[in-house]
């Protein structure tokens, strides 16, 4: 599975920087989100906030940080342009239904295994998908009112 995740990963950045169609739509002059001031404080806090304090814990805790803030520079750019479609709206939406169904299996295997205690991943689970509570509240908004997916300037 680990496989396919980062086929399809790797596929779609070629889609979105090689392919000819799909990369006519990117505006690079909406796209100005510093990911430094995402990448520097998740790494920091992977350094102080850790369970081990060897390389590859600190990285591994790193890639969950910066995993949960990662949406931001898309929900910033979609906040910008306030042009979403539907193929966009529904990518996003489908990625924090993804991480609020690990929440669920989360919840599960506490109750079922024992010693199941993992902070760090339930902490930066639950911070991705609040952020994307706002999102999913206008998503919901424009789908059960059957108009086009618009997020507030």
């Amino acid at each position: 599975m680990k496989l396919i995740f980062l086929a399809s990963s790797f596929s779609i950045v070629w889609y979105m920087r090689q392919h000819k169609i799909v990369r006519r739509s990117y505006d690079k002059d909406q796209d100005t989100f510093r990911h430094l001031f995402l990448i520097l404080p998740c790494l920091l806090l992977a350094l102080f906030i850790n369970e081990k304090f060897t390389f590859k814990e600190v990285m591994w805790t790193f890639s969950l940080f910066l995993e949960a803030v990662a949406i931001l520079p898309q929900l910033v750019l979609l906040q910008r342009t306030r042009n979403i479609d539907n193929l966009t709206g529904q990518y996003v939406f489908l990625l924090g239904a993804y991480r609020a169904l690990y929440i669920l299996n989360w919840i599960y295997r506490y109750f079922t295994e024992p010693h199941y205690v993992h902070w760090i991943t339930w902490i930066s689970g639950l911070v991705q998908t609040l952020l994307y509570a706002d999102f999913f509240y206008y998503y919901f908004n424009s789908w059960k009112n059957n108009v086009k997916l618009q997020l507030p300037a």
